[in-house]
């Protein structure tokens, strides 16, 4: 199955970076910003062997491997939207964030410094 294609108004989406950056983001803004960058992790790494999430505005199955259909995934990879949102950005580097405490990262294939920077 291919990832989810939605629309995205570009206006839309870099006033929310904008507000983003000037950390003035309302929680429709970081929704848009969230599921805009996993739907570009899922078209980058496409797959299903790693559950990346980001509570409470999404998540999505990426990676090559062995896919995940009922249960506990094998491997989860979970943070909040600012932290994901600074990798996406490639403002903040994967085991820094790791390393924090501010990203959890359990299973194989976790590790997604290969496809990050998104934007």
């Amino acid at each position: 199955m291919p990832p989810r294609q939605r629309p995205v108004d570009p206006a839309a989406l870099a006033a929310a970076w904008q507000a983003w950056r000037d950390g003035t983001a309302q929680r429709a803004e970081l929704k848009l910003l969230v599921k805009d960058t996993l739907g570009l992790l899922e078209r980058r790494a496409p797959g299903y062997s790693v559950e990346v999430r980001v509570p409470p505005y999404g998540a999505v199955q990426a990676v090559e491997g062995g896919r995940h259909t009922r249960g506990t995934p094998r491997a989860v990879v979970e943070t909040d939207a600012a932290t994901w949102l600074a990798l996406a950005a490639g403002e903040l580097g994967w085991h820094e964030a790791l390393a924090s405490g501010a990203l959890r990262a359990s299973g194989e294939r976790t590790d997604l410094t290969a496809y990050l920077p998104l934007v």
